[in-house]
């Protein structure tokens, strides 16, 4: 497999018609090697519009819903970034190529461990990856211009939503099981926050943040 006519073809192919990368963007993903991220037993699929399996729960966002990430958030190259749930370590490193700063949370040691030596191997200095369960009261109000949650969430918390300085977006899957929606939260004011519906897809809910089960009688 020719590796950069495969890369190049899945942002033509896949990407680019779902939101018209921005060249910006575009660079980044193709600087960015996927096939570094990817379990060895996975490297044929390592372009394929899926959810790579990274291990017996987690798996890597597909391509598609990447550039639909990068698409929506449209970033500038000054943002600090907050991504909860760090994977494999791939987009975190793309993000750091679009971006001023990365702070990655990932739940998972094993993944963390591999994320971090991948990103060191590519020598991005400007990540920060911690390894512990997400926790909105162990940052600021305010201090990150981009937020990306990585995994699905019943709702919105107003924590959450706080963590953005004003001007700032954040990227989230909301809804239930069986009906969720791609979402870009903006913080207009230091009291008004706007959200948009972009498209339906589907992710795993964050671990320790699943909707309770219920019970029909």
């Amino acid at each position: 497999m020719d590796i950069q006519e495969a890369r190049k073809n899945v942002i033509e192919q896949q990407i680019r018609p779902w939101g018209g990368l921005n060249v910006r963007a575009n660079q980044a993903l193709s600087d960015i090697p996927r096939e570094n991220f990817v379990p060895e037993k996975y490297q044929k699929l390592v372009f394929a519009d899926i959810e790579i399996p990274l291990n017996e729960s987690d798996k890597m966002l597909s391509p598609k819903i990447e550039g639909r990430i990068l698409d929506s958030l449209n970033l500038q190259g000054n943002e600090d970034i907050l991504e909860v749930g760090t994977g494999s370590g791939y987009l975190t490193s793309v993000l750091a190529k679009l971006s001023n700063s990365v702070t990655s949370i990932e739940i998972e040691h094993d993944l963390y461990v591999k994320a971090k030596k991948n990103i060191e191997e590519l020598k991005l200095n400007n990540t920060s990856l911690i390894n512990e369960a997400f926790d909105c009261s162990n940052f600021k109000e305010g201090q990150f211009d981009t937020i990306i949650i990585g995994s699905a969430l019943p709702n919105i918390e107003d924590d959450l939503k706080k963590l953005l300085k004003v001007g700032g977006k954040l990227f989230v899957v909301v809804g239930s099981k069986n009906q969720m929606h791609a979402t870009l939260v903006s913080r207009e004011t230091e009291l008004l926050w706007n959200s948009k519906s972009l498209f339906e897809t589907h992710l795993e809910f964050m671990k320790g943040h699943e909707p309770p089960i219920q019970f029909s009688f």
